[in-house]
């Protein structure tokens, strides 16, 4: 893919979520632990005599394309050394970075961190401000999703990686069985697809639900809602009953309450097992599962297609599922070396093409475009030209989605609030106000001042 125009060469502990907002309380320590006064105004030329005079980088990343990306960083520019770390997967390595940033040594210079946890450490300080060295002039790189959930007013505190546009992927053989032609275009006809394939083999569910809060944020992202906003740093605002949000509840509630969907954990081996077997049918997830399919439900291989997600009235909308973003921590002793070093990892076409062959799902316009990805048909896939779809639904996302400040700590009681509406007689909607007076409490505990 070489004819890109444009481009610029789980659950965390209590204990860390009341470090980090201790940290957004007070207004930070950000002078404390970053390496000395940043600078305001630096020219991009700065970053190019970064790379020459070189140095040495420390990368947190989990994704499997880390090493190899680094390595193509460094034959490129050979003056700077790159060590990249795994230090956990998500929440893991959110604790380890928290607990050096608040130690004030230790960071890494960049990190990868996802996009629902950037606001916890962009609004204690602890990510510097990319807009200084001209990153705000590649938004039109990016889709709109991952660039938003980077971005903060002119503040530019990452780069977008990858992308996690929602889409179905069903199991066209068990649809057929069941009496289903066409994947659902709507919601209610999902429901109904639901009931008919319970009706056909009461062993075998439409999909799987046993609880998420990235499934269910995702879920009202996409039904229209806006549950979460943020003004001023600490105004925080959380309502769970807005219209969008009912409309999820009318449609999940049914489906959980009328045993219409499994309830098997995703990723579990029971999870892959039944997905092997045929007994989920579909998943309603992101843009980035052909992979996970692909390597590990190899029984039905073949048998998979994609489709957009159903909609609430038949037109497109859609939202993001997953996905991680690079950043520079405002720690690090040398700023524009990692500044440079990120803007090639998430904007060079080397790097996203490595990216992409260990099967990441882009962020960048012009990939999406690309004539080979859109052409791209597995076999794995009955030789669908999937990345049409999943492309197309990268456009459909709505904008203005906003996360908590402390969204890593929500996501982690989640399973005390909503998850028991999964397991008991209580209703999303009694789950979700659970979560929202949870989540009050929390929040003026620490210093906002949260509204409902």
């Amino acid at each position: 893919m070489k004819n890109r125009m444009g481009r610029k060469a789980g659950a965390v502990t209590a204990a860390f979520a009341l470090a980090t907002l201790g940290l957004a309380a007070c207004g930070g320590d950000s002078d404390d632990t970053s390496s000395g006064d940043q600078p305001t105004a630096v020219d991009a030329d700065a970053l190019e005599a970064a790379l020459e005079e070189g140095g040495e980088l420390t990368y947190w990343t989990w994704t499997p394309s880390g090493e190899a990306q680094a390595e193509a960083f460094t034959e490129a520019y050979p003056n700077v050394t790159v060590n990249v770390v795994n230090a956990g997967t998500n929440e893991e390595q959110y604790t380890k970075l928290q607990n050096s940033i608040t130690a004030g040594s230790g960071a890494p210079d960049v990190a990868q961190i996802e996009y629902y946890a950037i606001p916890q450490f962009s609004l204690t300080d602890s990510l510097l401000d990319l807009s200084q060295y001209g990153f705000g002039e590649l938004e039109d790189q990016y889709t709109p999703g991952p660039w938003s959930a980077v971005t903060d007013g002119d503040a530019v505190y990452g780069l977008p990686q990858d992308s996690g546009p929602m889409a179905l992927f069903y199991n066209e053989e068990v649809y057929k069985a069941a009496g289903i032609d066409e994947p659902p275009t709507t919601w209610d006809q999902f429901v109904e697809d639901a009931k008919t394939i319970q009706a056909w083999d009461d062993s075998v569910y439409i999909t799987n639900d046993a609880g998420d809060s990235g499934f269910t944020t995702s879920m009202i992202w996409q039904a229209g809602g806006h549950p979460f906003s943020t003004t001023d740093g600490t105004n925080v605002t959380i309502d769970f009953s807005d219209e969008g949000v009912q409309k999820w509840t009318a449609v999940w509630d049914e489906l959980v309450h009328d045993d219409l969907v499994s309830p098997i954990s995703s990723w579990s081996n029971e999870w892959y097992q039944a997905l092997n077997q045929g007994k989920i049918a579909s998943l309603v997830t992101g843009a980035w599962m052909p992979g996970n399919l692909i390597s590990g439900v190899e029984d039905t291989a073949g048998d998979w297609r994609v489709a957009p997600i159903p909609s609430y009235d038949g037109n497109p909308a859609n939202a993001e599922n997953g996905g991680s973003a690079q950043a520079v921590i405002k720690q690090t002793d040398n700023p524009e070396l990692a500044a440079a070093f990120l803007q090639w990892l998430n904007n060079s076409e080397e790097s996203i093409d490595i990216f992409m062959e260990s099967g990441g799902f882009p962020s960048t316009v012009a990939d999406l475009e690309d004539e080979a990805f859109l052409a791209d048909a597995p076999e794995y896939f009955g030789g669908q030209n999937i990345n049409e779809v999943l492309a197309q639904g990268a456009s459909d996302v709505l904008p203005d989605w906003e996360y908590l400040p402390y969204q890593v700590y929500a996501n982690s009681i989640f399973g005390d609030t909503v998850g028991k509406a999964y397991t008991g007689d209580t209703t999303l909607d009694d789950g979700l106000a659970a979560w929202q007076d949870s989540l009050v409490e929390y929040g003026n505990g620490q210093g906002f001042t949260v509204n409902e």
